[in-house]
């Protein structure tokens, strides 16, 4: 008797979850959905402020160029990841069902889950369990692993470039979205797609024209594109991102490359020795930058004689 009265008081909880959203008007039960998308828009404000503090670093030197890459890669990651997420939940938002629709569904399942709950009980239950018999205890759930034994905490290049194409297709709906063009070419970067990469960021452009890693990001892309060469239109916005600012690094590392292609070994060591200056001793990008500069000594060396 004991037993089948902590039932019925299970029971009792179960509809106290299950009924009332069913008896709700049809406002109320879509309040949940403001929430989550307000919440949405507030982590894409913190994720670009991440990105601004992140650039900040890596200006002022506090931070590796390669350091600064990975950790943006992972928020933009992160990002995509909330964004997608996002418009799944819009794809399948229902709608609302009329207030003064009937009410048997629910009296049906009221009195639906105590009928089923005891047809499972007397089907798959353990009814030694009530003398207080042992129960053998099942097998843990495993997580998910990769390849090489670990949590799988990575998605596939699939679900990426699914996400990608997502955030593409909310860009054709609010093509005014700076941060999102520019989120968007830097994902197809990653992804090698550099004549993809170099549309999302001319329209980027287009809306911020004064933006010089803007314009770096852009002349690299399009210089990826065409076939790894910065001449051209590429330059031009070199050169632009420099008279924007004359001290940012990456424009700096841009032109000392196109100078470098254009066998105009002198001028590359210079703009690549300003970076240098700029660069903390000791990491991988002053070591790369001092490698490319006794490169460049050594071919203007050769064409000097």
């Amino acid at each position: 008797m004991v037993f089948w009265l902590i039932c019925a008081i299970f029971v009792a909880i179960a509809l106290a979850f299950v009924l009332p959203p069913l008896l709700q008007a049809p406002s109320e039960t879509s309040a949940g959905d403001d929430d989550d998308q307000a919440r949405k828009e507030a982590n894409v404000d913190i994720y670009r402020d991440q990105i601004s503090e992140l650039e900040a670093d890596v200006n002022n030197g506090i931070v590796s160029r390669d350091q600064y890459q990975q950790d943006r890669d992972e928020i933009e990651r992160r990002l995509l990841e909330d964004v997608s997420t996002g418009l799944v939940k819009k794809s399948s938002n229902r709608k609302p069902t009329p207030a003064a629709a009937s009410r048997t569904p629910v009296y049906a399942i009221a009195i639906g889950i105590p009928l089923m709950a005891m047809a499972l009980y007397f089907q798959l239950g353990n009814r030694t369990a009530i003398s207080g018999a042992p129960v053998a205890a099942g097998a843990p759930a495993r997580a998910s692993l990769d390849s090489a034994g670990r949590p799988s905490g990575q998605m596939s290049q699939a679900g990426i470039e699914a996400n990608v194409a997502k955030l593409a297709a909310r860009l054709e709906q609010n093509p005014s979205d700076v941060q999102g063009w520019i989120m968007l070419g830097r994902s197809y970067v990653n992804l090698e797609k550099y004549k993809e990469a170099s549309s999302a960021y001319a329209k980027a452009s287009a809306l911020k024209s004064d933006d010089a890693d803007l314009l770096g990001d852009y002349a690299f892309a399009l210089g990826m594109a065409n076939g790894q060469r910065l001449s051209g239109q590429p330059l031009e916005l070199i050169n632009k991102a420099l008279k924007l600012d004359p001290e940012n690094p990456k424009a700096l590392e841009l032109a000392g490359s196109a100078a470098f292609e254009a066998k105009n070994y002198s001028q590359a060591i210079t703009y690549w020795q300003k970076l240098l200056e700029r660069t903390p001793p000791n990491t991988e990008l002053g070591l790369a930058l001092s490698q490319r500069i006794s490169e460049a000594k050594s071919l203007a060396g050769a064409s000097a004689k």
